[in-house]
């Protein structure tokens, strides 16, 4: 009987497990999507960040988005209308850390850097932990994070 339960419920239990997983987008993904972010800044700075902000022409994916800051350390782009003017330089985590001091002592122009920090998933309040990929195009501090 028991063999039988386990036979019954191994691809149910499979099958949500790979569901999930496809919920969230990969560190491949979202450093494939900052790539493309900074060809997209590359050809045409303002529509880029316009696409960023509406999360359109790949720019979102599941709960994977572009974010940028200018010099002055603000959001110049982000899918939260809430953030974009705000400070992106002075974020931190819930655990106190300064992980947007970070991501502006990191970025490199060529380089994918990953910064680590915790934050909430879009339409979530549950804290999970994030590893973002951030480099800096020209005046712009990039990132693209997945969670863990």
């Amino acid at each position: 009987m028991r063999k039988l339960f386990l036979a019954a419920i191994l691809p149910f239990v499979f099958s949500t497990a790979v569901a999930v997983a496809a919920e969230s987008g990969t560190p491949e993904e979202a450093k494939a999507m900052l790539e493309r972010a900074v060809t997209a800044l590359k050809a045409d700075k303002a529509q880029a960040l316009e696409m960023f902000n509406a999360r359109s022409e790949g720019f979102g994916d599941r709960d994977l988005y572009v974010y940028c800051g200018g010099t002055d350390g603000t959001f110049t782009a982000h899918y939260n209308e809430k953030l974009r003017g705000a400070s992106l330089k002075g974020l931190k985590d819930k655990a106190g850390k300064a992980f947007g001091e970070e991501i502006y002592a990191v970025a490199t122009p060529g380089e994918f850097v990953e910064v680590e920090y915790q934050w909430n998933k879009p339409d979530s309040d549950a804290l999970v932990d994030k590893v973002a990929y951030v480099t800096k195009e020209g005046d712009e501090i990039c990132a693209v994070g997945y969670y863990k």
